[in-house]
C-alpha cells in the first residue's frame, strides 16, 4: 500500500518524469491541452548547445573544466562543471547537458541513500558524454527513485534523515519533505530543460 501522503505526490513524479521524458525523446509529447505534438529526439548537438557564453555544461575530463568552475565532478571520461561554495555569482547559465545530468544523479544518489548501499557519491556517478546515454541514464535514475519510493511506509515519511543523501539538507528533514523537493527539482529543471529545446530550435528560423 502506498501511503496516502505520499501518492500524489507519486502522481505528480509520474507526470513530471512522462513529461520530459517525451519532450527529450519523442516522437510525440502532449502539448499540455491533451493535443500530441510531434517533437524529434535530442540530439548530441542540442546537448552540448551553450546559448551564451560561459556556459558551465558537460566535458571530456582532458579538457578541464569550463569558465569559472574548478573541477568536473562525476566518474568516467566526462564530468560536470563544479565549484566548491562559495559558488561563483552570479551564478553561471548551465546547458541542457548540465541540467540532465544533475537531475539523474540526484534521482540516482538519492534512491540508493534511500534503499540502496547508502555510500554513492558524486565520485562514483557517470556522467554521459551524448544525448542518448543520458536521456537512458535519466530514465534509468528515474526507475530507481520510483522504486525506492515503493518501500516506503507511512513511518518512514516523518523519519528526519530517512534519505542519507550527503549533497543536501536530507538528513536534517523528514523524508516527505525530501519527496517534495524532489519533485520539485524534476518540475523546474524539467521546464528548463523544454525551454532550452524550444529556444535551440527557434533560433535557427
Amino acid at each position: 500500500m502506498i501511503p496516502s501522503r505520499l501518492a500524489p505526490l507519486l502522481q505528480q513524479f509520474d507526470f513530471a518524469r512522462r513529461r520530459l521524458t517525451e519532450r527529450m525523446a519523442g516522437p510525440a509529447m502532449d502539448s499540455g491541452d491533451g493535443t500530441e505534438i510531434r517533437v524529434g529526439p535530442l540530439t548530441d548537438e542540442e546537448y552540448f548547445w551553450e546559448p551564451v557564453p560561459g556556459c558551465w555544461s558537460v566535458r571530456r575530463r582532458a579538457d578541464g573544466p569550463g569558465p569559472r568552475a574548478s573541477l568536473l565532478t562525476g566518474s568516467g571520461d566526462w564530468g560536470r562543471d563544479a565549484a566548491p561554495y562559495p559558488h561563483p555569482w552570479p551564478p553561471p547559465f548551465t546547458t541542457l547537458a548540465w541540467r540532465l545530468s544533475h537531475l539523474d544523479e540526484m534521482l540516482t544518489l538519492r534512491a540508493d541513500h534511500t534503499a540502496g548501499t547508502h555510500t554513492l557519491t558524486r565520485d562514483d556517478h557517470p556522467v554521459s558524454g551524448n544525448a542518448a546515454d543520458a536521456v537512458a541514464a535519466f530514465d534509468a535514475a528515474a526507475g530507481a527513485w520510483r522504486e525506492a519510493l515503493l518501500g516506503v511506509d507511512d513511518s518512514a515519511l516523518d523519519t528526519i534523515g530517512y534519505c542519507t543523501y550527503p549533497h543536501g539538507s536530507d538528513p536534517e528533514e523528514p523524508f516527505l519533505d525530501i519527496v517534495w523537493w524532489v519533485n520539485q527539482e524534476l518540475l523546474h529543471h524539467g521546464a528548463e530543460i523544454a525551454l532550452l529545446r524550444d529556444l535551440y530550435r527557434a533560433r535557427r528560423h
